[in-house]
């Protein structure tokens, strides 16, 4: 994974090197994040967070562009009724893991028309915060705890999106990360994986 994140790279600072055109630009945007993998049957719901950074916009040629971005992202997702046992009782509990990135996509877009466009490219990570946020619903009492030694430092994934040119500066996609690295540190002997997966929906103004 990450000689194909540094391979992509490499191809970014060529295709920079042979650009046409650079623009750089500023976006924001909503995310709608959960958890996939082997989640064990916990009833587990979408968290909504946001994304906010910058970008370059390198174009190739006409149809072809590259275009790398660093964006601050928050994600995680929700536990619903998770039951825990203490002291032989059961609780009912709500759990928010509240987690925060580091984003780095590099993605290589196309358009046909030079307003609707594709793209794809991998992504990585970087945690920059975890936490995990306890509803106990018998109480109706709320405990924050820091959680950021449950996870990996770094994630890997792929982004596959959509968008449209609303104007020469304005545009605005819609994008899918598929998390491709556990996000859960995990002991000898236990194969539990668990993904990152968000949907984004931003605005972008390029200079």
């Amino acid at each position: 994974m990450k000689n194909f994140f540094l391979s992509a790279i490499a191809v970014m600072v060529f295709g920079f090197a042979n650009a046409q055109q650079a623009k750089f630009g500023i976006k924001a945007g909503i995310n709608l994040s959960n958890w996939t993998g082997d989640t064990h049957g916990v009833n587990i719901g979408s968290r909504f967070g946001v994304n906010m950074g910058g970008f370059a916009e390198i174009n190739i040629n006409d149809r072809f562009a590259i275009q790398p971005e660093i964006l601050y992202s928050t994600q995680g997702a929700k536990f619903k009724d998770f039951t825990t046992y203490v002291n032989g009782y059961q609780f009912k509990n709500d759990i928010n893991w509240n987690l925060s990135y580091i984003n780095i996509p590099v993605m290589f877009k196309y358009t046909a028309d030079g307003q609707s466009f594709i793209e794809v490219g991998p992504q990585i990570g970087f945690l920059t915060s975890a936490k995990m946020s306890t509803k106990l619903t018998q109480y109706s009492k709320t405990v924050d705890q820091d959680a950021k030694d449950t996870f990996e430092s770094i994630d890997f994934g792929l982004v596959l999106g959509v968008g449209y040119n609303i104007t020469e500066h304005l545009a605005t996609n819609l994008r899918y990360a598929i998390g491709l690295s556990n996000i859960i540190k995990t002991e000898s002997g236990d194969d539990d994986k668990i993904h990152n997966s968000v949907f984004s929906l931003a605005l972008g103004y390029k200079f």
